[in-house]
């Protein structure tokens, strides 16, 4: 059973930092001249977009700082996750 829980949970951390390295690539894009209208940008765009439109009211005049603020809020959760792991699993044994 302890197994079965460590491994959801290192599913769940791996998922929050494929995510933040999906919102990295979706700001990198903006640097690249059609980067968000090129296929691969339009897929990424699908799967950040959503949870970047939390944060679009973060900026210094014509910078978004939403990406970065996004990322900060899962590297949060990741570290929770990580904690509440190590307690799940402590009292598990």
């Amino acid at each position: 059973m302890v197994q079965i829980v460590t491994l959801i949970f290192q599913a769940l951390i791996w998922l929050v930092s494929a995510y933040t390295v999906l919102i990295v690539i979706w700001a990198l894009l903006s640097w690249l001249p059609g980067g968000y209208q090129s296929k691969f940008g339009q897929i990424v765009g699908r799967l950040v977009l959503p949870f970047l439109r939390y944060f679009d009211f973060i900026s210094v005049g014509p910078i978004g700082l939403g990406p970065i603020a996004a990322i900060i809020v899962l590297s949060i959760v990741q570290n929770g996750l990580r904690y509440l792991a190590l307690i799940v699993l402590t009292h598990m044994r």
